[in-house]
């Protein structure tokens, strides 16, 4: 590990060895925040954002501790005398303030911990809530950093973003912050922010998603590029939106492939455990909506099992899996709430015709021939038109193997073939061959012969044996005894 993210980690665990000691809270929580602002101030010197970084992810900690006393202590020691003007009034001014407290040097003290300073008080007013007086402070803070045009500003401008969608949210007027954040994601796309980019670009979709303007959602999509320097989060947050998006176009495959990227880089239960909860269920009812039925651990797991147990898709997965269309409908009646708030019920409607392939998948393996009315008592239909209409199309659509005989109404399931009088099982058949007699040629060709010592060893040994056949020929004819005498 290298020196300076030894002392940044030195730096983090400092408020923790001091609360540990006999100090005040308020004067614990004032350290903290004064150790965070001289990790910033390093940050700015040495052009590492990834200090800045790792200082805003102690933001949900420290937010459980944050109160006006606090907040007041540390402007005062920390902040120039312009923000000082300008968040103060933003706190309660009942409180008296320590004149020994009140060290700063005004000329000293950089723009970005000012930018810090306001954003702690942003999260105070979001907390209170004042969300009237948080969503000026947040347009007042926008308007400094684009004002001051600094790189060293992207992360906590990407933060102040954020919580500005937030704050509309909360104010139920996420749809006027889009003209706004429209013209950030411009700018942020000029200066090359891609801090910036990844989180409005995320608010930007979640606002299109909420309006269920889904068609808006996917030009944008489309017309804008994700920034590969985003974090996980950003990108896990982008995957979801855009899973979502292409699940109510119809396009499950490509939906399902975005969901499950987007819950393999989310951050772990513990962390963010709501986003994995929304994940899965959109999740499940797309793998259902594909044909398949979700794996039985994703319900049993301790993160999941009361969101999708209690939600209701528990109980919409069992009702596709049986082909029970009566199940179906007494869970989507039952859990319509649920699922109204999770935003998945338009999806959910869709599985009907799911349960009713499955259903006559079923019904046409067990029977080879019913009737059409007891096809239309057993899925739950209206009529035996609806009946007819529905077996002929999934017949149609190769679902299932059957004929309709329209004079005496019935359904009469082919008998199954031999498989293997089809094409499909000889031409895979003919590739296991001709993959064999290639992995055989290939071990023939890479086989290791012997040296050239040894082909001269084999010389010899065939040498010997010349001779010696020579000699036993001249024995053979008496040359030997001859030349003797």
């Amino acid at each position: 590990m290298a020196a300076e993210e030894i002392e940044i980690d030195q730096a983090e665990k400092a408020p923790q060895e001091n609360s540990k000691q006999d100090v005040k809270p308020v004067q614990t929580v004032i350290d903290e925040i004064r150790q965070n602002a001289s990790l910033i101030e390093r940050a700015v010197i040495t052009t590492e954002s990834r200090i800045t970084s790792r200082v805003l992810r102690t933001l949900t900690t420290l937010r459980k501790r944050l109160s006006d006393e606090v907040l007041l202590q540390a402007i005062q020691q920390l902040g120039s005398r312009k923000y000082k003007t300008q968040l103060m009034p933003y706190l309660s001014n009942d409180m008296q303030v320590d004149s020994s407290l009140a060290q700063t040097s005004e000329s000293g003290t950089l723009p970005e911990v000012d930018i810090y300073l306001s954003l702690l008080v942003l999260l105070r007013l979001i907390d209170k809530p004042n969300l009237s007086s948080a969503l000026e402070l947040a347009i007042t803070t926008l308007n400094n950093i684009q004002a001051l045009n600094k790189r060293s500003f992207d992360p906590l401008a990407a933060k102040v973003w954020f919580y500005y969608y937030r704050i509309h949210e909360l104010l139920g007027q996420e749809q006027e912050s889009r003209t706004q954040l429209l013209a950030g994601q411009r700018t942020a796309v000029l200066r090359k922010d891609t801090d910036c980019q990844a989180v409005i670009l995320n608010c930007l979709l979640r606002c299109y998603i909420s309006a269920k303007a889904y068609d808006q959602a996917d030009k944008l999509i489309a017309k804008s590029t994700f920034p590969e320097g985003a974090g996980n989060p950003q990108l896990a947050r982008y995957l979801y939106y855009l899973g979502r998006v292409k699940a109510v176009q119809l396009n499950y495959s490509d939906a399902h492939h975005n969901l499950q990227q987007a819950i393999r880089r989310a951050p772990s239960g513990n962390i963010a455990p709501g986003f994995l909860q929304n994940a899965y269920k959109f999740f499940v009812v797309v793998e259902l909506l594909m044909g398949d039925i979700p794996e039985r651990s994703i319900f049993k797991q301790q993160l999941l099992k009361g969101s999708l147990e209690k939600g209701g898709y528990l109980a919409i997965t069992q009702a596709v899996r049986v082909g029970d269309l009566s199940l179906f409908a007494d869970a989507l009646s039952k859990h319509s709430d649920s699922f109204i708030r999770d935003s998945t019920y338009t999806l959910i409607l869709r599985l009907r015709h799911n349960v009713i392939r499955t259903g006559l998948r079923m019904i046409s393996l067990a029977y080879s021939r019913i009737p059409l009315g007891d096809i239309c008592a057993k899925l739950r239909l209206d009529s035996e038109e609806d009946a007819e209409y529905i077996v002929a199309k999934a017949a149609r659509e190769g679902v299932i193997e059957a004929t309709i005989n329209h004079q005496q109404g019935y359904m009469e399931s082919k008998q199954g073939g031999n498989i293997y009088d089809t094409e499909e099982p000889q031409v895979l058949f003919r590739q296991r061959i001709q993959f064999c007699m290639d992995l055989h040629n290939d071990s023939v060709k890479a086989m290791r012969y012997p040296l050239k010592s040894k082909d001269d060893d084999l010389a010899k040994a065939e040498e010997a044996r010349e001779r010696e056949s020579r000699l036993i020929k001249e024995i053979e004819d008496g040359d030997i005894g001859r030349g003797d005498e």
